[in-house]
């Protein structure tokens, strides 16, 4: 089993709230008018001044745009807020810079300029090598343009990759499941998440379920198709290192590693959030609000001081969903004794074979992958 090594360093994450288009089951902050991007633009330059003490002077170890579509930015747009980062914090010299893309964005011309900047990682939206599902999910892209992204960007040495497939929808048959996958291992793809569909409220999705004009998603069908998708991994030997993600061994999300393993991280942009280990704060989720109150100098979050129940079960959801488990020690130095009592609760879990423990670490079974949100509840304070 590999293994992340933790340091004490830092990340940044940096929304970018603008798609050409809205993907019926997508609830994150986005606008589909490009109207204010400048001003939004210089407001994130803003509040990254603005947020220069919270990450407390920590080294910077990851830079991560996401969104919404980061890859709509040209490489002087991105390179706008590397330098804002760079110039008031200690970016480390090795850091990985993440950018999400479209595949219909990553075209040679855009490559050739990110070549210009320091992002040296993608994370490609792929989700489906297939047309029609790509038109049930209204994705602004075509089959063809997943396939020819990855290889445009490897060929303008870009090998750092990572790319999402959606599983669990009514289109999706177990063999089209197989092909797309297969289609990931063929691509040389180091990193591959994969996500069951949600249906969240106030999207398109839940709007067409309650009208009945799709049908409600299949928990047997997604259990399945999560079940496939272990074993296709493990057979290409990819590991298993959170729920939704796999990779080759060394090729880890190193930005989604940290917020798994509670290192502190500075949201910039509408609908971000931070953390620092004591306080957890959130932006608002409107473009418009959000430049405004940045132009007047203020910050546009709302603050939660962490309580002691509060970081025993953040810490639960996030460790038990990943292979370096939940550490008992860990849960102690939270708060004493606490490990005692979780014990308590996670027997019904031993029992069922959903969870084991090696040394003082718990671990979820490929059984208990199934369940790891319910599983966490149950562990819960």
């Amino acid at each position: 089993m590999g293994l992340y090594t933790l340091q004490s360093m830092a990340g940044i994450y940096i929304h970018i709230p603008f798609c050409k288009q809205a993907c019926h089951y997508c609830d994150f902050h986005f606008s589909t008018s490009l109207k204010y991007k400048d001003e939004l633009l210089h407001a994130l330059v803003k509040e990254i001044r603005l947020q220069k003490n919270y990450l407390d002077n920590e080294t910077v170890e990851t830079i991560y745009f996401g969104g919404g579509t980061p890859s709509l930015l040209d490489a002087s747009e991105i390179n706008l807020l590397i330098n804002a980062v760079t110039e008031l914090h200690t970016v480390s010299s090795d850091a990985e810079i993440t950018l999400e893309a479209n595949p219909d964005d990553l075209n040679d011309a855009k490559l050739k300029g990110l070549r210009q900047t320091d992002v040296n990682r993608f994370s490609i939206g792929i989700q489906s090598f297939f047309d029609d599902d790509l038109l049930w999910m209204n994705r602004a892209h075509r089959s063809k343009d997943g396939e020819a992204s990855v290889k445009r960007a490897q060929d303008a040495g870009f090998e750092n990759i990572t790319a999402d497939l959606i599983y669990g929808y009514p289109l999706l048959t177990d063999t089209k499941w197989k092909q797309n996958m297969d289609m990931m291992f063929e691509l040389s793809i180091p990193h591959i998440s994969a996500y069951s569909i949600t249906v969240e409220p106030q999207t398109a999705l839940a709007a067409f379920i309650n009208k009945n004009k799709q049908p409600p998603m299949n928990e047997q069908q997604s259990a399945a198709q999560f079940t496939m998708l272990m074993e296709a991994m493990a057979d290409h030997d990819f590991e298993h290192y959170e729920i939704s993600n796999f990779c080759k061994p060394g090729h880890y999300s190193r930005h989604n590693s940290n917020y798994w393993q509670g290192v502190k991280y500075l949201g910039i942009g509408p609908s971000a959030h931070s953390y620092n280990g004591d306080t957890r704060q959130w932006n608002i989720a409107s473009n418009p609000q959000y430049i405004q109150r940045i132009e007047t100098g203020q910050l546009p979050a709302e603050t939660e001081t962490l309580t002691e129940e509060n970081r025993l079960n953040e810490y639960i959801m996030t460790s038990i969903r990943t292979m370096w488990g939940l550490n008992l020690d860990k849960l102690n130095s939270i708060a004493s004794a606490s490990a005692s009592q979780l014990l308590i609760a996670a027997q019904r879990y031993f029992d069922n074979g959903w969870i084991i423990q090696k040394d003082n670490i718990l671990y979820l079974t490929p059984a208990g992958k199934l369940y790891a949100d319910n599983i966490a509840a149950g562990l819960f304070f």
